[in-house]
């Protein structure tokens, strides 16, 4: 069996994907590293060479989370008859170990029993607009420092054990909380103003494609111009939240257990997913980590 697997799905977001192909194809090599290109994009194809591309249609059509995530889910069951570990989520969201930790993502997974979901605690990486002005190039974190906890994006991402994800990857039907002391998830699509105004103007041609409502197509509904708000607003909103010193992270997972328990009848498990409205400096020790 080898360790670990990485899974994605992906249509035009090559900012995104080069940063995920940077992390996840230098630890676990591009072999490992499985991108469903959706919309067979040229584009894609051509930054993941040496991965193992899926190419799918890229038709616009009513219930796309939905169908997606049911794809996703059956690819990470399959994949967990050759990987003792499979990583699945979104282009935009990393797992990542703390450098604390004194060891690599790889080497760590190594030594992880099989068998389990892991969930990391979700981190969402936010560009300060009004205080760091350099660009982002090879590396995110350096040009970008602060964080805000998100625990929407606390998600079961690293499974060794058979269950099925729910749409979106919040939920599984395995019945244990386990959140490693050093495991984090960062989701970078607030990390760059530019590439976020970008981002978005793609997502809202997509479902102005698919016409009707979020409720409709099962996406979220930041995906549709009327929800969007406006750009460099959500952005300077990013200074008004607390920051915290240091980078205490126990209190934040002992919450998560604190809450966790049965998603009502859905065979699902969760943890409340109450917002903070903090921020941290990742410590110096992160940087250049992705």
């Amino acid at each position: 069996m080898q360790t670990a697997a990485a899974l994605t799905m992906v249509r035009d977001d090559a900012f995104f994907l080069k940063a995920w192909l940077r992390h996840y194809g230098g630890l676990f090599g591009r072999e490992n590293c499985y991108v469903v290109n959706h919309g067979r994009g040229d584009e894609v194809a051509r930054l993941a060479e040496g991965c193992n591309i899926i190419g799918i249609p890229g038709d616009a059509h009513r219930n796309f989370d939905m169908k997606r995530w049911r794809m996703l889910n059956n690819f990470v069951m399959g994949l967990r008859c050759y990987y003792t570990h499979v990583i699945v989520g979104d282009v935009d969201e990393l797992v990542v170990l703390d450098p604390e930790a004194g060891t690599d993502l790889k080497t760590w997974l190594e030594d992880q029993p099989n068998d389990r979901v892991l969930t990391p605690l979700g981190l969402e990486v936010i560009h300060r607009i009004d205080i760091e002005q350099e660009p982002i190039t090879d590396t995110v974190l350096g040009p970008r420092r602060h964080v805000r906890h998100a625990p929407h994006y606390s998600k079961p991402c690293v499974v060794s054990a058979g269950t099925k994800i729910a749409r979106g990857g919040h939920f599984t039907q395995y019945q244990k909380l386990h959140t490693p002391e050093h495991l984090y998830l960062l989701h970078l699509k607030f990390c760059d103003f530019e590439t976020y105004a970008e981002a978005m103007n793609r997502r809202n041609a997509v479902t102005k494609d698919l016409g009707g409502s979020f409720k409709d197509a099962a996406i979220g509904r930041h995906w549709y111009a009327e929800e969007r708000g406006e750009d460099r607003a959500v952005f300077e909103a990013f200074a008004e939240l607390e920051l915290q010193d240091g980078f205490a992270m126990g209190p934040l997972r002992k919450r998560m257990h604190r809450t966790w328990g049965a998603r009502g009848n859905t065979g699902y498990w969760a943890f409340e997913r109450a917002p903070t409205q903090r921020q941290y400096v990742l410590p110096e020790r992160f940087v250049g980590l992705i």
